[in-house]
Order: structure tokens, then sequence, then C-alpha cells
């Protein structure tokens, strides 16, 4: 590629931003990491030919973490530039940040989508306790008679649900 007159080898920064954001989630290969909403910045740095992307995890311990940041660095590397992945834990993730368009793949592949968070936003105080139910529709036949079967499911950001209508099992991704 030729940048300035110069031969960089390095393709354009729009390219590589959509390569990033298009990467699956390990754990739940039907969104990217765009749509579950781990991206938090892509910052391009020509003079020193390098892209800096900072991500969030899910949660402190996702064991998935390790594996998206080295799938985001190869992306960027395959492309020229030298990567740098940063993790930032303040502030933490929350599922409002995954996008409309992830949540209806979730649905279409069987999973149900988080509902709004509702969480307060922390200031180094006491956490509130919420006790209520949620009410999750069904993503097979969109009946809310559901029920938690088990707190978490195939990962620990999923719990096991059945549907008392259709009978049918599935997984709830759950709002944090």
């Amino acid at each position: 590629m030729v940048t300035g007159g110069q031969q960089t080898g390095r393709a354009p920064v729009r390219e590589v931003v959509a390569a990033v954001e298009q990467i699956p989630d390990p754990e739940i290969p039907v969104i990217t990491l765009a749509d579950l909403g781990v991206l938090r910045e892509v910052t391009p740095d020509e003079a020193t030919g390098s892209i800096a992307v900072t991500m969030t995890p899910t949660y402190s311990g996702c064991p998935a973490m390790e594996v998206m940041e080295g799938q985001v660095a190869r992306a960027i590397a395959l492309r020229g530039w030298e990567p740098v992945v940063r993790r930032q834990l303040d502030p933490p993730w929350t599922t409002d940040w995954m996008s409309e368009a992830g949540k209806a793949k979730l649905t279409r592949f069987g999973i149900a989508p988080p509902g709004p968070a509702d969480a307060p936003q922390r200031s180094g105080g006491p956490v509130g306790l919420q006790l209520q139910v949620r009410q999750v529709a069904c993503p097979h036949c969109g009946s809310a008679a559901t029920e938690e079967l088990a707190r978490f499911g195939s990962t620990a950001c999923k719990a096991l649900r059945r549907c008392l209508d259709c009978r049918e099992p599935f997984d709830e991704f759950k709002p944090l």
C-alpha cells in the first residue's frame, strides 16, 4: 500500500477497524465483539504504525478475554499494523453496551437477550439489592411463561431457563 508516496504495507485504518469489529465472540460466535460491546476504543497512530484497542471484559474473570485480545491483535497484525491491546475494567461492562443487532442475533440463535441492566452506577458505596423475578421471553415461541432452572448456563454470563408453554430449554444472557 502507498501512503503519502511511501510504501507502508499497512491496510487502511477503516479496513482494520472493520476487521476488528467483525471478530466473533469466542463463547457465542453468532455475535461479534462489536455487538457484545467489549470494544471501547480503536486508536491508530500513523507515526508508530500501531493501532491501540481498548477492551472491557464482560466481567473481570472472563475466561474468553485472552482469546478475544489475541484475535484482535492478530487481525491488526495481519493488516500490517503493530497491535496494542489494552484491558480497561472501569467503568465495568454492562449488557446495556450490547448492540440491538447483537441482541436480535442472540434471539435468532435461541438465546434470550438481556433486558435493560437497570443497575445504578457504582460510586464506591454499597450495591443495592433488588428482589424481583425477571420475566424473560422464550426465544423460541415468545411466551413470557418461563422459569430459571440454573443461575449459570453454558457460560457464566448466561442462565439456563425453560419455557413453560413450549417446554424448550434455552439460555438467557443475564443483564449486568
